[in-house]
C-alpha cells in the first residue's frame, strides 16, 4: 500500500516541517516531500494538525494494563502489551523479566523468540533480563532468593533458546566474570550495568570491557558522593556511557534529569519501567497513584508510558520537544544499533511513527506502514 500522510506538524529528529507529507510505502517511509508536491492520484491521509514523530522505543517494560510479563512470559501477554503499546504511541519495546528462576527467565526468552517469528513486524525487538546477577545491597524490588552469579551454562542456555532475542542484559559489574562477558559480547547482547553497588573504579572498569549502558540511573547503583564517585559518577564520567532514565518524577527528581541530561546529552535516553497490576507469582504488584509498589511498598515500577515521560521532559525538566522525542526514539535505537532502521522520520527507515496532539497525548501510530487511528478521549 502507497499513501500520504499531509497536514501535519512533522518531527523527523533533525528538524520541524511544516506544510509536509509523509509518502509511506509498503513497511517503509519512501519520501518526506512539501505537500504541494505530491501526485494527484496518491491517496492521502488528512491528520488534522496532529503531531507525528519516529515511533518511540521502551527498552525496558515489564508490561501494561493487566498484562505483566515478568509473571506470565506468553506469547498471549506479549500481543496484549503489544497493542496496548501502540494506542499510547510506543512502536517497539523490550519485553523485560526482572530476576527469576533459570526457569521462568528462560520462559521469557522462549515466548519473545516464538513472538517474533509469529508477528515479523511486530513491535518486540527482542527481551531485555534485568538481572539474575545482580548486588543483593542493591537489589531493590527483585527477590533476593533468585540473585545468582553468573553461570556460562545457563547463559548458553538462553541464548540458545531463541537466537538473537536476548538484545538487553542488566548485570551488577561486581558480578560479571570475564566468561559471561566474552559469551554475552560474541552473541551482541548489550550490557548494562545495573542493581549494583560498584565503585567509581569498578563502573569505568566495566565500561571499557564491554557494558555500554546503566539501568535507570540513580535508581538500585551506588550514587556519586565527594569521595567515591559511584556509578553514577563513573556513567558522568565515561564519555561511551549511555544510561536509562524513568522521567516520572517519581524514581529520581525532575532536577536530576535535568542535570544528567546536560551532562550526558544524546547518552542519555528513557524508558519507562513500567509494570502491571499482579496478586500472582513471585512479583505481586500494586498500583499506588502515580507508581507500583510491591506486598512490602518498595517501589517497584513506574505507571508511565513512554509519551508522558516525553511530555514530563518537556513541561517539568525543560528539554525541548525535539529532543525529548530523540530521547524515546533516536537514542534507545542506537543502543541496540538499530539506528539507521528506527528512530527518525526519514527516507528508508521503517515506517513506524507516533501520532499525538498538541497536549501529547497519543492520537494514534504507524506501525510498519499500517495507519492505526484513535480517537481522542
Amino acid at each position: 500500500m502507497r499513501y500520504a500522510l499531509t497536514n501535519a506538524v512533522l518531527h523527523t529528529g533533525h528538524a520541524e516541517l511544516l506544510h509536509h507529507a509523509v509518502v509511506i510505502s509498503g513497511s517503509n517511509i519512501e519520501a518526506v516531500v512539501p505537500a504541494a508536491t505530491l501526485p494527484a492520484d496518491l491517496r492521502t491521509y488528512d491528520l488534522g494538525g496532529l503531531h507525528v514523530a519516529p515511533g518511540l522505543i521502551d527498552l525496558q517494560v515489564y508490561g501494561t494494563h493487566g498484562a505483566l510479563f515478568s509473571t506470565q512470559p506468553t506469547t498471549a501477554v506479549l500481543a496484549r502489551m503489544q497493542e496496548a503499546f501502540w494506542e499510547q504511541g510506543t512502536t517497539h519495546f523490550l519485553a523485560t523479566m526482572p530476576t527469576n528462576s533459570p526457569a521462568l527467565m528462560r520462559e521469557a526468552v522462549v515466548a519473545g523468540h516464538a513472538f517474533r517469528a509469529e508477528h515479523p513486524n511486530g513491535g518486540l525487538l527482542g527481551v531485555h533480563l534485568e538481572g539474575p546477577c545482580i548486588s543483593h545491597e542493591k537489589k531493590g524490588a527483585h527477590q533476593a532468593a533468585f540473585i545468582r552469579a553468573p553461570d556460562a551454562t545457563e547463559l548458553r542456555e538462553w541464548l540458545h533458546a531463541g537466537p538473537g532475542t536476548l538484545r538487553m542484559l542488566t548485570m551488577a559489574p561486581e558480578a560479571a566474570t570475564p566468561e559471561a562477558l566474552a559469551l554475552l559480547r560474541e552473541a551482541g547482547v548489550v550490557l548494562s550495568a545495573g542493581h549494583t553497588n560498584a565503585t567509581y573504579a569498578q563502573a569505568t572498569a566495566a565500561f571499557g570491557q564491554g557494558f555500554a549502558a546503566a539501568t535507570h540511573l540513580f535508581n538500585a547503583m551506588s550514587q556519586l558522593t565527594g569521595r567515591e564517585p559511584g556509578v553514577v559518577g563513573a556513567v558522568y564520567d565515561c564519555v561511551t556511557a549511555c544510561a536509562s532514565i524513568i522521567a516520572d518524577g517519581v524514581h529520581c527528581d525532575f532536577a536530576a534529569v535535568r542535570i544528567s541530561h546536560k551532562l550526558m546529552g544524546e547518552r542519555l535516553f528513557l524508558i519507562t519501567d513500567a509494570v502491571a497490576e499482579s496478586p500472582d507469582g513471585a512479583y505481586q504488584f500494586r498500583h499506588a497513584g502515580d507508581r507500583f509498589v510491591d506486598r512490602q511498598g518498595t517501589l517497584a515500577g513506574s505507571a508511565l508510558t513512554m509519551l508522558q515521560a516525553v511530555r514530563n521532559c518537556v513541561h517539568h525538566v525543560g528539554i525541548p520537544l525535539a529532543e525529548s522525542l530523540r530521547m524515546a526514539s533516536l537514542y534507545p535505537a542506537r543502543v541496540l544499533g538499530l539506528q539507521h532502521h528506527l528512530g527518525l522520520l526519514a527516507p528508508g527507515y521503517q515506517a513506524s511513527l507516533c501520532l499525538f496532539d498538541d497536549q501529547l497525548e497519543p492520537r494514534g501510530a504507524v506501525v510498519a506502514g499500517a495507519l492505526r487511528l484513535r480517537n481522542p478521549a
